[in-house]
């Protein structure tokens, strides 16, 4: 890009750019949105909350390392099924559709894509052996129910989410003060310091695609690491969204 004229709200320099945070619906299809947020930016690369194990099963082009372990543990297995029925009830959206958007971008624009997020097999052993007997239940019983709930039930959820993230977030903490220390704060730390490692490389003017709800965290996390942030919600790319992309 040397010599060009950068577009209105791109930094030029990677010291002084913040770091792009996009938040996703994993059901929710954000192709048209997410693909213009990344096109319109000046980018040393992308970088995907997903783990070695989860790429390879999403990305087209990602390959598990050797030795890589097949199966997994009871709550991801289910929580992929959700994810599949969800998506495909919800405006015909894909799990994992945002992360191959993302990489498709990367690719297309010969950018480096970093995956930033903790191993997903050791996320869950220490959710499940730090997580009191109760909340251990109903996470179970949780993911069950979830496979029956009427589509209506979770865009009407959804809906309610996209006005209210906050409020949806306290809930969480209140119900599950556990699922929100270990899948929310604790990887929300982890993605800051390598975000960090990544911006000490020379990668500032980076875009990173996350679940909408590390958005706040995520934020926090890098603005005590000195690093200035930029977010765009989910709330506001699904506004975004084109008739194209289907209804959401």
């Amino acid at each position: 890009m040397k010599g060009a004229r950068l577009p209105s709200g791109v930094y030029a320099s990677t010291t002084q750019s913040p770091v792009l945070l996009l938040g996703a619906a994993h059901v929710v299809d954000l192709s048209v949105p997410l693909r213009r947020a990344l096109a319109e930016r000046v980018l040393d690369g992308v970088a995907l909350e997903l783990d070695p194990e989860r790429a390879a099963a999403l990305l087209p082009d990602a390959r598990p390392s050797s030795g890589a372990r097949t199966g997994a543990p009871l709550f991801a297995r289910l929580w992929s099924l959700l994810q599949r029925r969800l998506g495909a009830q919800i405006g015909g959206g894909e799990a994992g559709a945002e992360m191959r958007v993302a990489f498709a971008v990367a690719r297309d624009r010969q950018l480096p894509v970093f995956l930033i997020d903790d191993p997903i097999r050791q996320t869950l052993v220490r959710l499940v052996q730090t997580m009191p007997f109760k909340e251990r239940v109903a996470l179970l019983v949780g993911a069950f129910v979830g496979l029956f709930v009427p589509a209506r039930v979770v865009e009407r959820e959804m809906d309610r989410y996209t006005e209210a993230p906050e409020e949806f977030s306290a809930q969480l903490r209140e119900a599950s003060p556990t699922i929100a220390r270990v899948l929310l704060d604790e990887r929300n730390e982890h993605m800051a310091d390598r975000l960090a490692a990544l911006r000490g490389r020379g990668f500032g003017r980076i875009a990173v695609v996350v679940g909408d709800a590390h958005l706040p965290g995520l934020s926090a996390a890098l603005s005590r690491r000195g690093i200035p942030v930029e977010a765009i919600p989910f709330r506001q790319l699904h506004r975004a969204t084109g008739p194209s992309s289907g209804p959401t």
